[in-house]
């Protein structure tokens, strides 16, 4: 996110959710800590708040990289031989990240808390110094309750992040960093909790609808807490269809519940695959008539049944699952994907038929589920970890939690294909799984994706609602017969190869045939693996492996080869010829014709070419520059095929319907490349420093006809309220950057990713080859209202840790030592807090600090917010100044630069007196900035 000059205002509601994304500082590596010596220090090593190295609020971290989450950091990487093939040949590795931010004085006494939605792959996290989570899960959110610990004013609260991306939870690209959103959320002292509504609609057999509504609520105030919550159901025009209200009493510290149930008059309109309508329940918390929290959470009215005999229903209507399975990377963007990205992807799913998604094998970004909400694809959502231990069931049940007022989400996966599937020790570890999952949503079936064991006297089969195969499709009907009363689908399936554009298996330049010849041993190819389902009533439908290509697991290739084959679509979303496959058995309510191969043979004249033509339609005839080759029935679930001797021209495909023509479609050979071409997804963005969208950037010839084998290298230009954040071209063995500003386009076809600034006006987008004529785009980005975020701070290095002494009536030696075994009689104190002694009594504060290499080369100003009492200000045993006013004030004395030596410590000490009234010390922060004249030169 590209941060407007301009502060944006934070709204002042009963809870505010601001972004954290901008503003992050990155350090590629490790950052080793250091090496504890001495008692004063292993003795503070043990102490809470105390942190070392990058951890440590008042580490140096001035020469860091300043980014915008989310953010990858592998996808920016090379790719190197001996890294892991599994990976895509990437470097991971360990990184860090630290966060600056303030927090109003008005912030006090709310429930504060920090929230990550994704971190790969373990993370470690301090917040001002303090060790407050680990992460043992890259695809599983987390909160931090950042109240007990937070600092006020001009006191900075601190985040730092040490990222460890060397630990793989999975098989496949998973990329590295904080690749999803982060945010601060303010609510009320007595607020809902996190995910603390649910919501989901329930028929009743007579046919009548409620809404019973799950209510968790908290209170970190110091009296119980008498509340009254209102539940009300929303149409999705925003009008209220029906309220209803419930009283709780909210412990102290810690969380109460209560379930309030809708009564829905008449029949609400109905989510589905092909109209999903959203309705809206709105909760709201009071005491004593004033409102104290609110959440608004989608939900959907529909039905969902398995049956062991006839397959899925949705809405009492039979609904075979044409789904595909699919990792969450992206051309350009490795797995920080944009939000608008996942609508593309999910567009472009559905624009083949597909109605259902995998997500595989891990929770998905929540995001993506809101996308499928809106558009109407269902999700099988999947657990990473196969493990009932307390630290995995905890990663289930925060995915329950979180995705299960989804109507999109259909089907709870615990597993993929684990070896103990087939063992009793399997089948007890998910049956504990499963009644976990059962007890936060009743109202969906629990499976698991199993690759063997299905045939085994004892298994995971015997503890779950749906059994799902992961191919083994040869025990279809021998577990059906065996076990008639259990649903079964196809939870992975097919496995095909397919480079996209070629027609020729090449070993020598890792490439594969895209006639639908080639799988692996455990597959089929699309044709096959879809007609063993669609041909089985009892099959519920299946997953195709997978919908795009993805990084990593390039299977039967290896180097170098980066990402896999087995994608109906490559990774930027151009379609291999297994997308027409698929929309020709997929979509029945319009015709869908297409052909296969391009018809650029130049040098093979006269050669035969294998022609296919995929369709849902009866017949198809096929010509050549005019001429009939043939009118040809469709074979059940086949393709139509031709061999033709290759001729330049026009190769035309027409479909027929009981004799009569329903849709036409051509290739034709092209001339030379000519010219650049770019192709927005939609011609707008919206000015909000979020908005996302890819271009397709074509090689076109003189009559503007994509050149189907061009490979020019492009070089990118992005002016205006804009920027460009990838690109990448599918190709599996291109090595290109996938950032900046070149790319070759592979076989006539590149994307680049654009994102729009947090402003308006016109981006323009120039794409320019040697030998071609340039392509320019113009975009609107349109005026948007910013999302309210955390503004970064800039940072000032803060003088935060000192040790008090204890009071005297006589004046102390400001030189006085102190010994490093004495941890008792000088007491650690921070600013901020005022110390109360006898009037007329000294005590000494005192502080041992080294500023950043930018502040000791040019020295500054170290500067007192306010100061209480009367003080001498030493600074490395020379009197600087005097305080003689004991009223409180602010205070500014010089930091000498240090020179060719900024190793050294300096020593800060305060002889004080107090006020009349006993307080002394320093209300505010002690930071350290430039010097006055170079903040308002004259």
């Amino acid at each position: 996110m590209t941060i407007p000059n301009n502060t944006y205002p934070l709204p002042k509601a009963v809870r505010e959710r601001l972004s954290l994304d901008p503003g992050w500082l990155f350090h590629a590596g490790d950052v080793p800590m250091p090496e504890l010596r001495g008692h004063y220090a292993s003795y503070m090593n043990a102490k809470a708040g105390t942190a070392w190295g990058a951890s440590a609020p008042d580490f140096d971290d001035g020469e860091w990289r300043r980014l915008d989450l989310p953010h990858d950091w592998v996808v920016e990487g090379p790719f190197l031989e001996e890294e892991n093939l599994s990976q895509g040949y990437r470097p991971r590795g360990i990184a860090w990240y630290r966060r600056k931010f303030l927090l109003e004085e008005e912030d006090q006494g709310k429930h504060l808390e920090l929230q990550f939605d994704g971190i790969a792959t373990h993370a470690t996290v301090w917040v001002n110094g303090l060790l407050v989570h680990r992460s043992f899960c890259g695809y599983t959110p987390f909160q931090i309750d950042l109240t007990p610990i937070a600092t006020y004013g001009d006191q900075p609260n601190t985040i730092a992040i040490r990222v460890d991306a060397d630990a793989m939870e999975g098989w496949w690209y998973e990329g590295g960093g904080i690749y999803r959103h982060t945010w601060l959320v303010k609510r009320s002292p007595v607020h809902l909790q996190t995910d603390g509504v649910y919501a989901v609609p329930v028929r009743s057999p007579e046919g009548t609808w409620t809404v019973p509504v799950e209510v968790t609520l908290e209170n970190i105030t110091s009296n119980e807490a008498p509340v009254e919550i209102t539940a009300e159901l929303l149409n999705p025009e925003g009008k209220v269809i029906v309220s209803e209200r419930s009283a709780a009493i909210v412990p102290v510290l810690e969380s109460a519940g209560t379930n309030i149930t809708l009564p829905v008059p008449g029949t609400p309109r109905l989510w589905s695959v092909d109209a999903p309508v959203l309705h809206t329940v709105r909760v709201s918390v009071r005491r004593d008539g004033k409102l104290l929290d609110e959440a608004c959470v989608a939900c959907g009215f529909r039905t969902i049944r398995f049956d062991a005999e006839k397959g899925f229903f949705l809405n009492e209507q039979p609904l075979k699952l044409q789904g595909t399975c699919n990792h969450q990377d992206h051309a350009g963007v490795g797995v920080a994907v944009p939000d608008a990205l996942w609508n593309f992807r999910i567009r472009r799913l559905k624009e083949m038929g597909c109605n259902a998604y995998r997500s595989a094998h891990n929770q998905p970004a929540p995001e993506f589920l809101d996308a499928c909400d809106r558009l109407g694809m269902l999700v099988m959502d999947e657990n990473r970890n196969f493990n009932h231990t307390p630290e995995y069931l905890g990663q289930l049940r925060t995915m329950v939690r979180r995705d299960r007022n989804h109507p999109s989400v259909f089907l709870w996966s615990v597993f993929n294909e684990e070896p103990m599937q087939g063992t009793p020790q399997g089948r007890e570890m998910v049956r504990r799984m499963v009644s976990e999952v059962r007890q936060l949503d009743p109202t969906r079936p629990v499976t698991a994706a199993m690759n063997g064991g299905m045939n085994n006297a004892e298994g995971v089969f015997e503890a779950v609602d749906v059994m799902g195969f992961n191919y083994c499709d040869h025990s279809y009907d021998s577990f059906h017969a065996k076990h008639p009363h259990l649903p079964v689908f196809s939870s992975e399936d097919t496995s095909a190869f397919m480079t996209r554009g070629e027609y020729a298996n090449d070993p020598g330049r890792n490439v594969v045939s895209s006639y639908d010849s080639e799988f692996a041993s455990w597959g089929h190819s699309h044709r096959k693996a879809w007609q063993l389902i669609a041909e089985r009533p009892f099959l519920a439908g299946g997953f195709v492996w997978t919908g795009f290509d993805y990084r990593g697991e390039p299977q039967r290739l290896a180097w170098p080869s980066i990402s896999s084959v087995f994608g109906i679509m490559d990774t930027c979303g151009f379609a291999k010829t297994a997308f027409h496959i698929h929309r020709a058995e997929w979509i029945k309510d319009r015709p869908v014709l297409a052909i296969a191969p391009h018809w650029n043979w130049a040098g093979r004249e006269g050669e035969t070419i294998p022609v296919l033509a995929m369709t849902n339609a009866e017949e198809v005839a096929l010509f050549l520059n005019g001429e009939p080759l043939g009118r040809k029935p469709k074979p059940p679930f086949d393709f139509i095929e031709w061999t033709v001797p290759y001729a330049p021209g026009r190769l035309e495909a027409v479909a027929y319907n009981q004799g009569n023509e329903v849709a036409r479609t051509q290739v034709e050979t092209t001339g030379a490349p000519a010219a650049l071409r770019l192709e927005p997804d939609r011609d707008w963005l919206n000015g909000d420093g979020w908005d996302t969208q890819p271009i397709t950037l074509s090689v076109v010839d003189s009559d503007g006809r994509t050149v189907p084998d061009a490979d020019n290298s492009v070089t990118f230009t992005v002016d205006g309220p804009a920027e460009n954040i990838g690109h990448g071209n599918g190709d599996h063995n291109c090595h290109d950057p996938e950032k900046g500003s070149m790319r070759r386009v592979f076989h006539g076809l590149a994307q680049l990713i654009i994102r729009s600034k947090a402003v308006s006006g016109q981006a323009t987008i120039r794409a320019e080859a040697e030998g071609l004529a340039p392509a320019e785009l113009s975009l609107t980005v349109r005026p948007a209202e910013i999302p309210p975020f955390v503004a970064p701070e800039e940072s000032r290095y803060q003088i935060a840790t000192w040790v008090f002494s204890p009071p005297q009536s006589e004046r102390p030696d400001p030189m006085v030592e102190i010994s490093e075994a004495d941890v008792n009689t000088w007491m650690s104190v921070t600013p901020g807090t005022l110390q109360e002694m006898p009037a007329g009594q000294w005590a000494v504060y005192r502080a041992r600090f080294r500023p950043w290499n930018s502040i000791a080369s040019r020295g500054g100003e170290i500067v007192f917010g306010t100061l209480h009492g009367h003080a001498e200000i030493w600074l490395d045993g020379i009197n600087i100044t005097e305080k003689t006013d004991p009223s409180p004030a602010p205070l500014r004395i010089p930091l000498p630069p240090s020179g060719a030596d900024s190793s050294t410590d300096h020593v800060l000490t305060l002889v004080v007196r107090p006020e009349a009234d006993g307080r002394v010390g320093m209300a505010s922060a002690v930071s350290i900035g430039k010097a006055s004249s170079e903040e308002h030169p004259s």
